[in-house]
């Protein structure tokens, strides 16, 4: 039976809380499985608004069982706080289940975090400071602390030792800060042993026995495609795997068990901190756009950039990610511009190139070959079919379909969960 992995294709920040809510109630699992609590989801359910940071939006979704996979760096107090927060709200969070082999986040992660962007100065990624890149670069340098660790404290105490031993010397003679206690910190992590053992199971094994049993599995992941660590603008990345490659070594799953991989488009492109960006608009257009599609971050509270659909950028994503569905979303949001342009291919150095620059310099340096399409004044918010969009709505869709490498298969007309046209079923 079918895994399905559902990816932002952009620079994240694409909807694809919305898309996961509309599949939520038709699926068995839905699996958070790389990023942590530096990504952010918004799920409108009629006039409530919900922002998951950590969990998976499935939790939404009564009857289906939300999953941290061990691709996931969980900060536990965030964890907590966001299962109190849904749980005051009448949302059941019982169901949960979480990976014994997801790293934490530490609180010297995020103190590391955030006095190492510090130091970098304008040179700085543009990190949310809570602690991601450091805890994977524990994980990737054998110093992490996993969630089984909670559960040994002879073994939590050693590992959180090892892993001080460096880092305090950095805080110190480096960063000028006091050196961190090493019981004072095993001592705080053993504080989440009971209330997490609950939840804490072998994720893998659980999911590939509910896909033998003809379950359907839902993989979702955080941040987007540009931000993968490997196949991002580097170093303007995130520190996980967002891409589909990401949805198996993040879950467990193998590979050959995925039979669809969705990406999620706005109808437009935005992205959060630092890194190229050949779209971006710095005028009026710019501004209406961040506007009118509320674009601040879920997480971070920070104001997106904003710029017009990027066709390569959507095409590379189609060919890393293997997409066979596009998600389109934010479609509303253009509804009134005279004219709308799509970036078609770059020019660099006075020469057209259709595709993605292969070196970082030639990205920061490409500029946008545009076409223009007609706009439309109406309101689509109420639109159920294509039919039911203006003619030059209809256009700009089937043209990005044309450009973008993969079908689109639904189509997000407006902030509520309903509010979407669906041309091919996803699940």
């Amino acid at each position: 039976m079918p895994a399905i992995a559902l990816l932002g294709a952009q620079w994240g920040d694409e909807g694809k809380g919305k898309a996961t809510d509309l599949l939520g109630g038709r699926v068995d699992y839905v699996v958070r499985y790389q990023g942590g609590n530096n990504a952010g989801h918004t799920v409108v359910i009629g006039d409530r608004s919900y922002a998951l940071h950590l969990l998976p939006s499935g939790i939404l979704s009564p009857g289906v069982i939300p999953v941290i996979g061990n691709g996931v760096v969980v900060d536990p107090q965030v964890l907590l706080d966001e299962m109190a927060g849904l749980t005051e709200r009448g949302i059941d969070c019982s169901r949960l289940l979480i990976s014994a082999n997801a790293h934490l986040i530490t609180s010297y992660h995020v103190t590391l975090d955030k006095v190492s962007e510090r130091f970098l100065g304008k040179a700085k990624i543009g990190t949310t400071g809570r602690g991601i890149g450091p805890s994977y670069a524990d994980k990737v340098g054998r110093l992490g602390i996993r969630v089984q660790d909670l559960f040994d404290p002879s073994i939590l105490r050693q590992k959180v030792e090892g892993a001080l031993e460096g880092k305090n010397q950095i805080l110190v003679k480096v960063f000028n800060r006091r050196a961190i206690d090493v019981d004072e910190i095993t001592e705080e992590l053993l504080g989440y042993a009971d209330v997490l053992r609950p939840y804490v199971v072998d994720t893998a094994l659980v999911l590939n026995r509910a896909l033998d049993q003809g379950k359907t599995v839902l993989l979702e992941g955080g941040q987007g495609t540009l931000l993968d660590v490997d196949h991002g603008t580097y170093p303007f990345v995130t520190s996980s795997n967002p891409t589909a490659g990401g949805a198996c070594t993040g879950s467990g799953i193998g590979p050959t068990r995925l039979t669809r991989v969705i990406g999620i488009l706005k109808a437009y492109t935005t992205r959060v901190g630092s890194g190229p960006f050949p779209t971006e608009l710095f005028d009026d257009d710019g501004e209406r756009l961040q506007r009118v599609g509320g674009e601040v971050g879920v997480t971070t509270g920070r104001s997106r950039r904003c710029g017009w659909f990027d066709a390569p950028i959507a095409r590379y994503a189609a060919r890393v990610n293997g997409l066979t569905d596009i998600f389109l979303t934010k479609l509303d949001v253009l509804s009134g511009f005279e004219q709308i342009p799509v970036c078609v291919a770059y020019a660099v150095e006075g020469e057209r190139v259709p595709e993605i620059p292969m070196s970082q310099t030639d990205f920061h340096h490409a500029k946008p070959v545009y076409e223009y399409l007609p706009g439309w004044s109406e309101d689509i918010s109420q639109a159920k079919s294509l039919t039911e969009l203006p003619t030059a709505a209809r256009e700009y869709v089937e043209f990005l379909q044309e450009v973008s490498g993969a079908p689109i298969s639904a189509i997000g007309v407006g902030p509520d969960r309903d509010a979407t046209i669906v041309i091919r079923d996803l699940a």
